[in-house]
């Protein structure tokens, strides 16, 4: 990799942790409205580090007439991810008086939307603090939808081009540039965080809890304000309302830009949305009818936590409404299955993605007919689009990577002297981007502080792989990526 291309990588990363340091105001002015000015120094230095750091790689300037080619656009991406990373952890190190270790595993679990925590005591913890952790999954969430939409289909495995539009002929004209996508996906994603702030004060949170919840939530990032998560409030309508923010980040935001240029019917008409909102249909039925016929609570009352619960791990939010572990081994192992699947493509969840088991299905039914009639031409189409050997290949490559990584990483845990449940599920849960994985330990009542450091720091590894898309990571292990 030449000196001009990495002066652009390190120009563009200092952009971004100058815009990190200037974030950082938010807090501080959130310190002052809840009267607690003393605290404001631990972000003011944070900030002046993140800045000075920023303005280092910035000053050199920007190369002229050298261009990123598709492999140093991998590289951007990986560095950029863990520079980030590496200084929004100062608010945690120098606020809390947290090891490096754990305040870098908050950061990485926020800024990667995953939600797995290491704090305890979030309901009298301080609200500079909390809402620097909802910050980041909404700075990460929206960073995420900017590299589906820009990186990933260099990498033909973010499967956007299927998902633009519901027919081929349109899918090019959806937006003429790449600036004008970027504009009305952030347009999007700040009007439904907006929203959603107001729908979760009005249901019955005082505004400070909205705004982070509205900011985890729209993100799928599952940061809360509290240690009982959604539990802590009572009131019906925020578990509800909580259900479709989810839903709503969950979703491709290219089709919300589609749907902002006139097309109406952009999001109904999505195979990939439709499949979303059929799986959480039935499962949440199918599951509260078992929860209501288990348990003394009404059907509405069960219906909705089933809903909140299975919406959150599908979409791999981590909110949780009670204790999900309790409910028995068919709920666990039901859970279990239900955080590999994700959302949809270009949205802000992560996991496996509701397309790649869609053109998985579609692939199987093709080979079974292809066995019955050896000679017909069999039509495989998703989404109005003929599915290509480069979009095949790359979904076989990713599932098997993304299934390789998480027993990997499990197999790395249980060396450190995990228990199987707690190695195999943290390992989903981070690689998937959930959160709490199962059992006592980090299950949805617990959380990750009593780790070893090394576990954290593998665990850290597995969620910024994971939310890169695992090739994005991989590519930049291969030999010949760093020869000229």
């Amino acid at each position: 990799m030449s000196l001009p291309t990495l002066r652009i990588i390190g120009f563009i990363i200092g952009i971004f942790l100058i815009t990190l340091a200037v974030s950082m105001i938010v807090p501080m002015v959130t310190l002052l409205a809840f009267h607690r000015a003393s605290e404001i120094n631990t972000f003011l230095w944070s900030s002046l580090i993140t800045f000075v750091a920023g303005l280092a790689l910035v000053l050199p300037g920007r190369p002229e007439h050298v261009h990123l080619r598709p492999r140093d656009m991998y590289m951007l991406t990986v560095s950029s991810w863990v520079a980030v990373c590496i200084f929004a952890a100062l608010p945690f190190l120098f606020a809390r008086h947290m090891s490096y270790t754990d305040s870098f595993f908050e950061s990485m679990s926020g800024i990667t939307a995953t939600g797995a925590t290491v704090l305890n005591g979030l309901d009298s913890m301080s609200p500079g603090v909390l809402i620097w952790r909802s910050m980041l999954h909404w700075l990460g969430g929206i960073g995420f939808i900017g590299m589906a939409v820009a990186i990933l289909p260099m990498l033909r495995i973010g499967g956007m081009r299927l998902f633009q539009t519901e027919s081929s002929d349109r899918s090019e004209k959806v937006m003429p540039r790449s600036h004008m996508v970027a504009k009305y996906i952030i347009a999007s994603y700040v009007g439904i965080s907006l929203l959603a702030t107001l729908a979760f004060w009005l249901a019955g949170m005082n505004l400070f809890d909205a705004i982070n919840h509205a900011m985890s939530a729209i993100s799928t990032g599952g940061f809360s304000t509290s240690d009982q998560s959604l539990a802590k409030w009572q009131q019906p309508a925020v578990h509800w309302v909580a259900v479709v923010v989810m839903i709503l980040g969950s979703l491709p935001f290219v089709l919300y830009v589609a749907t902002l240029r006139g097309n109406r019917k952009a999001l109904i008409r999505d195979a990939q949305v439709q499949g979303l909102f059929g799986l959480l249909l039935v499962t949440s039925l199918a599951m509260s009818v078992w929860y209501w016929l288990n348990t003394n609570l009404s059907w509405l009352d069960a219906l909705r936590h089933v809903a909140v619960n299975v919406t959150s791990v599908v979409t791999t939010t981590g909110f949780a409404l009670g204790d999900y572990s309790l409910w028995g081994n068919f709920s666990l192992m039901i859970f279990f299955y239900l955080g590999f699947i994700g959302g949809c493509s270009g949205s802000t969840a992560g996991g496996i993605k509701i397309f790649r088991f869609q053109v998985a299905w579609i692939l199987l039914k093709a080979n079974l007919q292809q066995l019955i009639h050896p000679r017909a031409v069999i039509s495989q189409k998703y989404n109005g689009h003929r599915l290509d050997e480069d979009i095949v290949r790359s979904i076989l490559a990713f599932s098997f990577f993304f299934t390789v990584t998480i027993a990997t990483i499990a197999l790395g845990l249980s060396l450190l002297g995990l228990d199987w449940m707690t190695a195999l599920t943290g390992a989903a849960a981070t690689v998937s981007g959930v959160g709490p994985g199962l059992g006592e330990m980090i299950g949805p009542a617990g959380n990750y502080a009593d780790l070893p450091n090394a576990a954290k720091w593998l665990l850290c590894l597995g969620m910024l792989i994971g939310r890169l898309e695992i090739i994005t990571v991989l590519v930049l292990f291969i030999p010949t990526f760093w020869r000229h």
